[in-house]
């Protein structure tokens, strides 16, 4: 039962590195001083969402396509290629600049989540394709991540367009304040 829990975890990645960045945003509400206001909810789910869903699994996805990528493309229902390492290093692309955005600026978090937003809408996409045209039911192509590559990246947006709208409510916190 173990094996399969962690098997799942270590399959749906994305799910876990979600739920995971949840849990740390509802700590940090817990820990944050009283009143909370919307805008200090918001800042907290997109600062976790950003470091852990975008950070975290990118970081994640980049080892699994550089370094087994064997196992990363049958997971998904393909040959291996050297398309792989490819998919890996725009990973660790998307990886850093999160891990850079996650407690920073407005502008910095967008370019954060757009990047890797399109690239795994476009990835559900192909996910579609692949279904109709190959009937490509392979866990890494119709299971779990299929349905959290469109709804990490919707998260993301209604994030994003939430700490817009409410623009700067918080103030400028210093380089080094706890999270």
């Amino acid at each position: 039962m173990i094996e399969e829990f962690i098997r799942f975890v270590l399959s749906n990645f994305s799910l876990t590195f979600l739920v995971i960045g949840l849990l740390f945003s509802f700590v940090a509400l817990v820990r944050a001083p009283r009143p909370i206001s919307a805008a200090v909810v918001v800042e907290k789910l997109i600062s976790w969402h950003v470091f852990w869903a975008i950070g975290v699994c990118f970081l994640y996805n980049f080892v699994m396509h550089c370094f087994f990528g064997k196992t990363a493309a049958a997971f998904i229902g393909w040959a291996d290629s050297p398309f792989q390492f490819e998919v890996g290093t725009a990973s660790l692309g998307f990886s850093v600049v999160g891990f850079l955005a996650a407690f920073r600026s407005f502008d910095l978090r967008l370019a954060a989540i757009v990047g890797p937003g399109l690239f795994a809408l476009g990835a559900g996409l192909g996910h579609i394709y692949q279904i109709v045209t190959e009937h490509n039911f392979a866990p890494g192509n119709a299971g779990v991540i299929f349905y959290l590559d469109f709804l990490i990246p919707l998260f993301g947006f209604a994030l994003l367009w939430l700490q817009h709208r409410l623009g700067k409510l918080l103030p400028d916190r210093p380089r080094n304040a706890e999270f």
